[in-house]
């Protein structure tokens, strides 16, 4: 007969090794690329242009497009999708077409990142004439982002407690001042959960921007939004598959300096969200 201890300990040993399965193969993929790509790390290496058919010099220009398209998409996604969630949880009535409108944010999460560079090229690119440029690779990337930002918002807003709200609007509050000042500063860590999240994600898209704002290579620097760029994810992309003969820890240390870029930001927001919630009251 199985004990309530020996049940406990089964049921330990499953979860450990259920953390195992999904820890081991993403500490060995690090380890891989550590391992062949630290040597390619140097102060040229980050700060260069490519040359010689990329075989040589830097990537700076692609480092720079990466933090462009990441910012940009960030910053229009994050507000967007923080409001669209606001609304959905605190003033849309519980009716058919609201849950219609929940379940269709939560299926678009699933849509592949393809679709959405279809979609910004279709949209962006040839209907609004954008052009294949900074702005349609930005606002592509928002757009890819704001189902997880929705979903995960509204998720944290659901979680403050009911009672804050009664709370405020029992003292005289209008409904957005009680949002605004008991609801929303509860849900930030929730939120920026929902951005970090998103943000590496997007750092590490290929397809949407292939379609939007990609370049093989670029001599200079962009100057304005409607420019291409170069980014880290389609640079580790062509220099993989298109260019003969590159040094090997080049392509490694693409993949390290595209690794440690999302940790970076990640981190940055991670340190955020703890600010956050040392100044939660609940």
């Amino acid at each position: 007969m199985i004990t309530p201890k020996i049940a406990e300990k089964i049921a330990f040993i499953i979860l450990f090794l259920a953390t195992l399965i999904v820890i081991l193969p993403v500490a060995f993929i690090i380890v891989i690329i550590i391992k062949n790509g630290y040597s390619a790390i140097n102060w040229e290496f980050l700060t260069q242009m490519p040359r010689n058919g990329m075989r040589e010099g830097g990537i700076f220009p692609a480092i720079l497009g990466t933090l462009i398209l990441v910012t940009g998409a960030v910053s229009v996604a994050l507000p967007i999708g923080v409001l669209s969630a606001i609304y959905l949880s605190e003033y849309s009535k519980e009716n058919m077409l609201t849950r219609i409108i929940r379940l269709a944010i939560i299926n678009l999460s699933g849509v592949p990142s393809v679709v959405y560079g279809l979609f910004g090229l279709s949209l962006f690119v040839i209907f609004l004439k954008f052009g294949v440029s900074i702005m349609a690779g930005v606002l592509t990337l928002a757009i890819m982002e704001l189902p997880v930002i929705i979903t995960t918002s509204r998720e944290a807003l659901n979680s403050v407690p009911k009672q804050f709200r009664e709370v405020s609007l029992s003292l005289g509050a209008s409904k957005w001042q009680t949002v605004r000042y008991a609801v929303l500063p509860c849900a930030i860590p929730g939120i920026l959960t929902g951005a970090i999240l998103s943000l590496a994600r997007t750092a590490g898209e290929t397809a949407p921007i292939l379609f939007t704002v990609a370049a093989f290579y670029l001599p200079n620097l962009p100057t304005s939004i409607f420019d291409q760029v170069m980014a880290l994810p389609y640079h580790l992309y062509i220099i993989s598959t298109q260019i003969p003969n590159i040094d090997i820890k080049v392509r490694y240390g693409t993949a390290l300096v595209l690794v440690m870029l999302v940790f970076i930001m990640n981190l940055f927001a991670i340190v955020v969200r703890s600010q956050f919630r040392k100044k939660s009251r609940w």
